[in-house]
């Protein structure tokens, strides 16, 4: 025999409204359990709540105690939840627990081949409405890009955010060590791991504190943003903001040439002296 979780919801709006009291859906659930030939498992009574947010008491409730019953039984599916993603993530924890849901009124029961097909099709129509409003806030990032607006970002290394200008400000002590990286490797000819060991060997952190690695002095080395450009996706907006070095000049590589015959010892001495 099925057990039935009957739950009954009534929001301080729908006190009024003729067939919606809490007496009114528990007599007819009652009823349409009778007629299924199941079990009423127990009841679960929300008074006064919205069917907006899954913060309710006895919806909690009901979803802790799942063991004690096999469907949740509701008079209408806004009964249950008024909101699209709220509603799609229960009937996914339904489904991993091999429980069911009916509605009674809206002849929904996802036991029967029919109640499956309809909640394939409305998880179709919740994944189309997901995707379509990420494409429509990636188009709207995209054009804020074009017109050269700030989309925010974690502050980069010699940058941080400034909300009074809304913009990328400066950070004198880092911007001088984004100008020494760009000496060393553009200047000097020296690679990322050296100066990144350089760095380290100064106690100079990174923004969040910790060791240089190559990949870090890459960023700095790369980022059209030092240069006072922003970028996202494709879009690269020039003076976006203040920059702190100008545009990138060809890489010298003679000097690291000279320095490699020098060998290893001769490489960290000079390193030391820098």
């Amino acid at each position: 025999m099925k057990r039935a979780a009957i739950y009954v919801r009534v929001s301080t709006e729908d006190q009024a409204r003729e067939g919606y009291s809490i007496a009114a859906q528990l007599k007819r659930l009652h009823a349409h359990c009778q007629v299924q030939g199941w079990m009423v498992a127990d009841e679960y009574v929300d008074d006064g709540e919205s069917g907006r947010t899954v913060k309710r008491p006895e919806y909690e409730r009901m979803m802790e105690e799942r063991d004690q019953w096999d469907a949740i039984l509701v008079l209408k599916m806004d009964r249950i939840h008024r909101n699209s993603r709220n509603f799609m993530a229960m009937m996914d924890d339904l489904r991993m627990s091999g429980k069911d849901f009916v509605s009674a009124t809206d002849s929904f029961d996802t036991s029967t081949a029919t109640g499956r097909f309809v909640m394939d099709m409305l998880q179709r129509i919740a994944q189309l409405e997901s995707e379509q409003i990420g494409e429509r806030v990636h188009m709207g990032m995209r054009q804020a890009a074009e017109e050269g607006k700030f989309l925010g970002m974690s502050d980069p290394y010699g940058y941080r955010f400034d909300r009074e200008s809304g913009n990328l400000v400066i950070v004198p002590s880092e911007a001088q060590v984004v100008k020494e990286i760009h000496s060393l490797y553009f200047g000097e000819g020296w690679s990322m791991q050296v100066i990144a060991d350089h760095l380290n060997a100064q106690n100079i952190p990174t923004k969040l504190r910790r060791l240089w690695s190559k990949r870090q002095v890459f960023r700095v080395v790369h980022n059209p943003l030092y240069e006072g450009s922003r970028h996202w996706e494709d879009v690269v907006t020039p003076n976006a903001h203040e920059a702190i070095v100008e545009q990138r000049p060809k890489r010298r590589r003679r000097r690291r040439r000279r320095r490699r015959k020098c060998g290893k010892g001769q490489e960290s001495r000079r390193l030391g002296e820098s």
